[in-house]
C-alpha cells in the first residue's frame, strides 16, 4: 500500500465502514449548526441501498442506519436538503434500475435525522425511470419561503439504444412542507439520449436567488455526438413557468462522462449555487463543474458565474491551483450564505502516484475571481477499481464546513473539521486575505469548557476581542493587539466560570459586533 506523511491541518472524522457507503450527501442545520446529517449508498448485508448518518455535535461523532420504507425501497442517489424549520428531507431513487421502472422516494425527519417517515413516491411513469434527483429549498425571504423543489432526469427507457429512446429533466415542488408534490413539469427543451453518458441530458441541481428565483444547469449535447455544454434555466415566479427554451451557459468539452484509468466511473455533473448573503457578491450564480478539455491526462475542475440572472456568463476559471497533467474530479460546491463565500471540495491526484488521490477544498472570497486549495484528507485515499460515487458533498454555515468523501481502502466516508480556513499551508503559506471584516459565531456552542472563536479581518488594524457576562462586566481578553489581515481562531476557555450566558465583541477599525455563547457545566 501506497503511504504519504504529508500536512494536513484538520482533524479527520471516520463517519461509517461497516456499510460500505458511498456517494454521500451532507448538510448543516442552519438553525443548529452542531446538527448534521448525511445520506449515501450503502451495501447491508447482500442488498445494496440507502442509508442515513447523524451527528449532534458537529461532525465529532455519528450514529448510522439504513434508511426503511415500507412505501418502496429506497435504494440510492441520495441526496439531503434542510428547510427553514430545521426538518430534513432525505431524497433517493426507490425501486430497481434493472427492471427500468424506479421513481423518486422523499422521507422527511422531524428531529435532526434520528428517524424518517415512510415517505411519498414521485414520478411514477410506466416503463421510464427516474434518475439523478437534486433539491433545495428556499431560504430566501420571498413569498416563496420554504418552498421545496427537485429536478432530475427521466429515462424513457434506461440505457435504451433506440432512437425514440431518451432523457429530459423534470422539475416538482412541495408548497406544504413535503406533504404533496406538484406534477412534474418538463423544463428541458432539448431531449438527450437514453445510454447514460454524454449524449444524456444529466446532472440537473437547482438553488434558489435572492428573490426565490429557482436557477437550475445540468450537461448534456449541443450537437449529438460532437458539442457538448452546461445548459441553463431559471423560474421567477416559483416553477410555474421557465424559460422558453434553456441557455447554453458554456461550453464543457468532451462531455460530463469522461475516464480517468483505474476509477469505475467519473463524471462532470455541474453544480449550481447563488450567493444570498448581504454580501458584496449577493446575487451572484455560480456554477461549477469538471472535463478534460486540456487532454484525457488532464482533468480539472472549473467555475462560471452570472451576476445578471443569468442571462450572460463568464469565461471559465480554473479551480484547482496545481500544474498541468494531473486529475482533479468529482466537485461539489456551496455557498456559506453567512458570507457568501465559495467552497468546493474534489479529489486531486496532484503529487501521487495513479491509483490514489487526496481531498482538497477551494475556497474563494471574492465571488468566484481566485481560489486558495488546501488538502483537508490526512492521508492519500486509494480509488482504483471501486465505486466512489456519481457526486460528493461539501456544507458551510457561518464559517463552519464539513466535507464528506469516500475511501476505496476500508470502504469508508470521512468528513473533516474545518472551523476556519488557515492561512497556514495554503498556496506555498501566501496569505489568504478575506472579503470583508466577519466575527463567527463560537463553536461549540453551548460549550464546556472550552470554545472555538474565528473572525476574519480585510485589513490590518488595532484588534479588541473580549468576553462579558451578562451584566455587560468584562470577562477576559482575548486579543488586544494590532492584526494583520487574514483570518484568525481563537480558544476561550470557560473553565474558572459559572454556567450561564456570556458575550463575545470583536472591534477593529470601524467594525464591530458582539455575539452570545452559553457555558453549560
Amino acid at each position: 500500500m501506497y503511504s504519504q506523511n504529508s500536512f494536513c491541518q484538520y482533524q479527520n472524522i471516520l463517519i461509517n465502514s461497516s456499510l460500505y457507503p458511498n456517494e454521500s450527501s451532507i448538510i448543516i442545520n442552519p438553525i443548529n449548526i452542531n446538527n448534521i446529517v448525511i445520506g449515501s449508498n450503502i451495501r447491508a448485508s447482500t442488498n445494496t441501498g440507502s442509508g442515513f448518518f447523524y451527528s449532534l455535535n458537529g461532525g465529532w461523532n455519528w450514529n448510522s442506519s439504513p434508511l426503511y420504507s415500507s412505501v418502496s425501497s429506497p435504494c440510492g442517489d441520495p441526496v439531503i436538503i434542510v428547510d427553514t424549520s430545521g426538518y430534513f428531507y432525505y431524497i433517493t431513487l426507490s425501486g430497481s434500475e434493472s427492471d427500468s421502472t424506479s421513481c423518486l422516494q422523499i422521507l422527511k425527519s422531524t428531529n435532526n435525522g434520528v428517524n424518517w417517515n415512510e415517505g411519498y413516491l414521485l414520478g411514477n411513469n410506466s416503463r421510464a425511470l427516474q434518475d439523478k434527483p437534486w433539491g433545495c429549498v428556499d431560504w430566501s425571504n420571498s413569498i416563496y419561503r420554504n418552498n421545496i423543489y427537485i429536478t432530475w432526469t427521466e429515462f424513457s427507457f434506461y440505457h435504451g439504444y433506440y432512437p425514440m429512446d431518451s432523457t429530459i429533466i423534470l422539475f416538482s415542488k412541495s408548497t406544504d412542507a413535503g406533504q404533496s408534490w406538484s406534477q412534474p413539469l418538463r423544463i428541458s427543451k432539448r431531449k438527450g439520449d437514453a445510454r447514460d453518458s454524454c449524449n444524456t441530458v444529466e446532472g440537473a441541481v437547482p438553488c434558489i436567488g435572492p428573490n426565490g428565483e429557482i436557477y437550475v444547469s445540468w450537461s448534456g449535447p449541443i450537437i449529438r455526438n460532437s458539442q457538448y455544454g452546461i445548459f441553463f434555466n431559471k423560474s421567477t415566479d416559483g416553477g410555474i413557468t421557465w424559460l422558453d427554451s434553456e441557455k447554453v451557459a458554456t461550453f464543457q468539452p468532451g462531455g460530463w462522462d469522461y475516464i480517468i484509468h483505474g476509477i469505475d466511473r467519473v463524471n462532470g455533473f455541474p453544480i449550481t449555487a447563488c450567493d444570498i448573503s448581504n454580501g458584496p457578491y449577493r446575487g451572484t450564480i455560480y456554477i461549477n463543474f469538471s472535463d478534460q478539455r486540456n487532454g484525457v491526462t488532464d482533468t480539472d475542475v472549473w467555475l462560471i458565474k452570472s451576476t445578471n440572472g443569468g442571462t450572460n456568463w463568464s469565461s471559465v476559471k480554473r479551480v484547482n491551483d496545481d500544474a498541468p497533467g494531473k486529475h482533479q474530479f468529482l466537485c461539489w460546491m456551496t455557498v456559506d450564505q453567512s458570507t457568501g463565500y465559495i467552497y468546493i471540495v474534489f479529489y486531486d491526484e496532484r503529487n501521487l502516484p495513479d491509483y490514489y488521490a487526496n481531498f482538497y477544498l477551494a475556497r474563494s472570497t471574492d465571488g468566484g475571481e481566485t481560489f486558495q486549495n488546501v488538502k483537508i484528507s490526512s492521508s492519500p485515499l486509494f480509488v482504483y477499481g471501486g465505486f466512489l460515487g456519481d457526486y460528493t458533498s461539501v456544507s458551510a454555515v457561518n464559517g463552519h464546513i464539513r466535507p464528506v468523501w469516500s475511501n476505496m481502502t476500508n470502504h469508508s466516508i470521512y468528513t473533516a473539521i474545518v472551523d476556519t480556513f488557515y492561512t497556514i499551508g495554503i498556496n506555498n503559506n501566501e496569505e489568504i486575505i478575506p472579503g470583508f471584516f466577519k466575527l463567527y459565531q463560537n463553536y461549540p456552542n453551548p460549550f464546556n469548557p472550552v470554545t472555538k472563536i474565528s473572525y476574519d479581518l480585510p485589513k490590518s488594524g488595532f484588534v479588541s476581542l473580549k468576553v462579558y457576562d451578562m451584566l455587560g462586566r468584562e470577562v477576559t481578553t482575548l486579543v488586544n493587539e494590532v492584526k494583520k489581515e487574514g483570518s484568525y481562531l481563537v480558544d476561550f476557555d470557560g473553565s474558572n466560570l459559572a454556567s450561564g450566558v456570556y458575550f463575545f465583541k470583536l472591534k477593529s477599525n470601524d467594525f464591530v459586533d458582539i455575539k452570545k455563547m452559553i457555558l453549560l457545566k
